[in-house]
């Protein structure tokens, strides 16, 4: 293998680890937003279905997403057969590692709208669905040689694929679940169920800060114009730009500089630029982030006034900044960067007129319209015949750690019911 040919294959087994050890951030993520009584079950459900996905993936995602097919789907390279087709001379089983790890990442994003109140079947079941129905479709679409990517649809790293696919299945699921015990009272105002570490979600955050580089600089498939040193670059002054805008608009309206608005705006500048980290300069990439964490801060306070009870904040950090950074390739994408490389067209801002924004908001709709729809179905099927996906009042009261698992993630920390203080 010559030179060249190997340095890509190690950048691109780097990116798929970054990627893999998002999880770990999202784990730290989500713990840290709920309750103590939860925490085990949040970890252990992370672990246990990304082995359903990943192994889901290797049967049939792959295939829906690359396969020889039509403009819907692809129909080929099932179990990780005839898997020739590969970006830029990489290797077979390390292309089909990368692509794995976006749809693990997307299937854990839509287990945000699960949280704190579903059954452990239906995690099993919607991951075996949501990695062959609903994941691999959007991404054949855009990513595959689909119609969207035949329009020129511009995705570089998954604002569509990946987050808004995974957010709108949250959504789904949140809709049917319905709000947590307690988060809505009888008036009609929310109170605030904490999350119980703080320091956790923070981590979390950093550690998918670090595996983004990974998602959008992997993505360039290669080391040999150094061009990976440019996407990363778009990527962290998006995420600065997110977590600052995000604090400073908090303390505006609210007098504190609220910690989990600020965590969840650096989040949102890394949603916001992940469609277009390679297709903008970086004075764009900056506004980008910064109207990212303006939005996510907007959005979250809709969502709850409407009642939606989003524990994670997946459907503002991932499906609205997920919508604005897919559409900010319509305005800012640079000629030399899209359309002299054939994909897509030149932003507004740069006299591509509305032709790219366009394509974008097709494509944000026809993505979110068909992740929504046939999640809905799917989770509505399942409350169905298994007699409900959530959990029962008491088990929710109790917590998911002891109701689902046997256990408690903190042991030492919260008794059982039947044990005596003291035992």
């Amino acid at each position: 293998m010559e030179t060249q040919v190997l340095m890509d294959n190690l950048w691109v087994m780097l990116g798929t680890i970054l990627v893999f050890f998002m999880l770990g951030g999202f784990i730290l993520l989500e713990a840290g937003s709920t309750r103590m009584k939860n925490a085990g079950h949040i970890a252990g459900k992370t672990i246990f279905t990304a082995g359903i996905g990943a192994l889901v993936f290797w049967a049939v995602g792959y295939g829906f997403i690359y396969g020889e097919g039509n403009a819907f789907i692809g129909l080929s390279n099932f179990f990780y057969g005839d898997a020739s087709t590969v970006e830029e001379g990489l290797t077979p089983a390390v292309d089909f590692m990368f692509q794995m790890m976006f749809a693990l990442v997307s299937l854990t994003i839509a287990f945000g709208g699960f949280a704190e109140r579903a059954k452990l079947s239906a995690y099993v079941i919607f991951a075996v669905l949501f990695s062959a129905l609903i994941y691999p479709v959007v991404a054949h679409w855009i990513w595959g040689g689909g119609w969207l990517g035949e329009h020129g649809k511009q995705d570089f790293a998954g604002s569509t694929v990946v987050h808004l696919t995974g957010a709108m299945a949250a959504l789904a699921a949140t809709v049917i679940l319905k709000p947590r015990i307690g988060k809505y009272n009888k008036d009609g105002s929310s109170s605030e169920i904490a999350g119980h570490n703080q320091v956790y979600t923070a981590l979390g955050v950093l550690i998918l800060w670090v595996g983004w580089f990974g998602f959008n600089a992997g993505s360039t498939f290669g080391v040999a114009d150094g061009f990976f040193g440019f996407v990363g670059l778009n990527t962290q002054l998006a995420a600065a730009a997110g977590a600052i805008a995000a604090m400073f608009v908090a303390w505006v309206v609210s007098g504190k500089a609220d910690v989990p608005t600020t965590l969840n705006g650096a989040l949102a500048g890394l949603v916001a630029i992940t469609a277009s980290c390679g297709f903008v300069e970086p004075w764009a990439a900056v506004v980008i982030g910064l109207i990212g964490g303006l939005i996510v801060f907007y959005s979250m306070k809709l969502f709850d006034n409407a009642k939606i009870d989003d524990p994670i904040f997946a459907l503002s950090v991932h499906g609205t900044v997920g919508i604005w950074g897919t559409l900010s390739n319509g305005l800012f994408a640079v000629p030399s960067l899209s359309t002299d490389i054939g994909w897509g067209q030149a932003g507004l801002f740069y006299g591509g007129g509305f032709t790219q924004l366009g394509v974008q908001i097709l494509g944000v709709a026809a993505s979110g319209v068909y992740a929504f729809v046939v999640s809905f179905i799917i989770l509505k099927v399942m409350d169905k015949a298994l007699g409900g996906i959530r959990v029962t009042e008491e088990e929710e009261i109790i917590g998911l750690d002891l109701s689902e698992h046997g256990s408690y993630g903190y042991p030492e920390s919260i008794s059982a019911p039947n044990e005596k203080a003291g035992a």
